[in-house]
C-alpha cells in the first residue's frame, strides 16, 4: 500500500516538471520572467544578502512563475472552451493576467527593498 503511495506521488512529480519544462519552452512571459529570476539570483550572490533576504527573493520568484502558470493554464482552458472573442472570456482573461501583474509588482517591491540600501 506504502508502495502504490510512493508511485503515485513520484508519478505526480513526473507531471509537474513535464508541466513545467512545457511552460518554460512554449510561454515567452515565463522565459522573461525565468531570465529575471537567474538574474536576480545572481545579483542575491554578489551582494551576499542575508538568509531572510533569500527567503523572501525565492518566495517572490516561485509566487510569480506560479501565478503566470496559473494564468497561462487558465488562458488555454477559455481558448479551448470558447476559441472566438468573448466578453466574459475576455474578462476571465484579465482577471488572470491582473493576478500576476500583483504578484511581479509585490516581486519589485521586495526586490527594491533588498538591493536599493546595497547599490545606493
Amino acid at each position: 500500500m506504502i508502495i502504490n503511495f510512493i508511485k503515485g506521488r513520484l508519478k505526480g512529480c513526473i507531471y509537474s516538471f513535464k508541466g513545467g519544462i512545457t511552460l518554460l519552452k512554449s510561454e515567452a512571459s515565463i522565459q522573461v520572467q525565468f531570465g529575471i529570476a537567474i538574474l536576480i539570483t545572481i545579483a542575491g550572490f554578489y551582494y551576499h544578502i542575508s538568509p531572510v533576504e533569500w527567503i523572501a527573493q525565492t518566495l517572490c520568484i516561485g509566487l510569480v512563475m506560479s501565478i503566470e502558470g496559473l494564468n497561462t493554464a487558465i488562458e488555454e482552458i477559455a481558448d479551448f472552451v470558447h476559441p472566438d472573442f468573448h466578453k466574459k472570456i475576455g474578462k476571465i482573461k484579465d482577471i488572470a493576467a491582473g493576478a500576476v501583474g500583483i504578484a511581479a509588482l509585490i516581486a519589485v517591491i521586495v526586490a527594491a527593498i533588498i538591493y536599493i540600501p546595497k547599490v545606493f
